[in-house]
């Protein structure tokens, strides 16, 4: 297991640790408000402009005369075309700063976004689905790891926390928004509305977000960059974590694909429109997340993540009846579980990379690379769930995916800690 006094490329360990002087901001100084705003609101766009299709998913089936598990694709597509990307945007942000990327990655996503929403046919659109996904990489890639340098370690799990709600509120407000703009106007203009969202994000995030006072580039060097990619997958607390992001992920986008299919089916038999409101629980896991961070201030993320995900599943088992409150109560109890969980692992994986001479970027883009694989893995899979045995296969793979996350938080319980300090 790698530990912090393993021998690291200097100019790795520079991008690593805050320079001498700078131990970062706390909560309430100068500077600590403008970036919590700035990640708060990038947060909102990532989900409203990667989850954008999920609610309209009957409506395309129908659209385009595809079948469930088809119509996935336009999810699953963006979410593979960003995690392939983040393999790419994580080094890319050691040397190119964090900052930049995050501000044109945001507004480059929003104009692919406008695009989708005149594609000419199918085909069209989930190449450019693909493309936004790629387009997005270089804001989570950045985001996390521009926390941990510029903010105190006192105040960071709150942050991120912060962050990972923002991504809860966008999710919802990118949901509804085009389950509404759908119904009366149809798809085109649901995603020419979530569209003029993200423009309006990328604008906030370039007057608000302050540059980076702590980040030191490192020089462009593949064989480095080789070294570090391996050091963050040698440690196997960090590949733990990584399986946690990606089957936790692969759960919840495989019940919130899935739902959809069901709450237009009978017996409800509910409009698009109407049943996109059942997104109306994120604000949920945007609370869950920052009480999740303070938590794990307390207690430490150890404690913290095992119970995110028994709620997590006691939310899905929750959906199992035939009843919209009892469906509606579940996706609100997975949410705040599930939000609970990334919110939590998505900062632990920065720190400990960080005690373990790992550029924290590099760990960063691992970690989603396997969240947004397990979003499309298990997400386009959901589709398939489907349509062999309906909401218990559904419910039945989300369970199977939480037992591993359980099992695996269990164990990191007894892994030993690669610093002394908060773990």
């Amino acid at each position: 297991m790698a530990s912090s006094t393993d021998r690291v490329p200097a100019a790795f360990q520079a991008s690593a640790a805050s320079p001498a002087g700078h131990e970062g901001l706390r909560s309430g100084e100068p500077g600590y408000r403008r970036i919590a705003v700035a990640l708060f609101t990038a947060g909102v766009a990532t989900f409203a402009l990667l989850y954008s299709t999920q609610a309209l998913l009957p409506e395309l089936a129908r659209s385009f005369h595809v079948s469930a598990a088809q119509s996935t694709l336009s999810l699953s597509l963006a979410t593979v075309g960003l995690g392939a990307a983040l393999l790419v945007a994580g080094p890319a942000s050691e040397v190119l700063g964090r900052t930049p990327l995050i501000r044109v990655s945001l507004l480059a996503s929003a104009v692919v976004a406008l695009a989708c929403a005149v594609a000419p046919g199918w085909d069209w659109l989930l190449i450019l689905r693909l493309a936004q996904g790629v387009a997005l990489a270089g804001l989570p890639a950045a985001a996390t790891a521009y926390l941990r340098e510029e903010l105190h370690p006192d105040t960071y799990a709150r942050a991120a926390g912060l962050y990972i709600g923002g991504t809860g509120l966008g999710g919802m407000a990118g949901r509804l928004l085009t389950g509404a703009v759908a119904g009366p106007a149809g798809w085109r203009w649901a995603l020419a509305a979530v569209a003029l969202l993200g423009l309006v994000c990328a604008g906030l995030v370039a007057l608000t977000l302050p540059r980076s006072r702590n980040f030191s580039p490192a020089p462009a060097r593949p064989r480095q960059l080789a070294l570090m990619t391996r050091r963050a997958l040698a440690d196997p607390g960090l590949l733990a974590l990584y399986a946690i992001g990606a089957c936790s992920m692969g759960a919840f986008v495989a019940v919130y694909n899935a739902i959809g299919f069901r709450l237009t089916a009978a017996p409800f038999r509910l409009s698009v429109g109407t049943a996109g409101l059942v997104f109306l629980v994120y604000p949920i896991g945007s609370v869950s997340a920052a009480v999740a961070g303070r938590m794990a201030e307390r207690w430490s993320r150890r404690a913290v993540v095992p119970v995110g995900c028994l709620v997590t599943a006691a939310g899905v088992l929750l959906t199992l009846p035939g009843s919209l409150p009892a469906i509606v109560a579940g996706l609100a109890v997975m949410t705040a579980g599930f939000f609970a969980v990334h919110g939590v692992v998505s900062g632990w994986v920065p720190a400990r990379a960080h005690a373990g001479g790992v550029a924290s970027a590099q760990a960063a883009s691992l970690y989603l690379f396997a969240y947004y694989l397990g979003s499309s893995v298990f997400g386009n899979l959901a589709g398939r769930a489907w349509t062999l045995g309906a909401w218990p296969a559904v419910v039945a793979l989300a369970l199977a995916l939480l037992v591993i996350s359980g099992l695996l938080a269990l164990w990191l319980r007894r892994t030993p800690a690669l610093t002394a300090g908060r773990r």
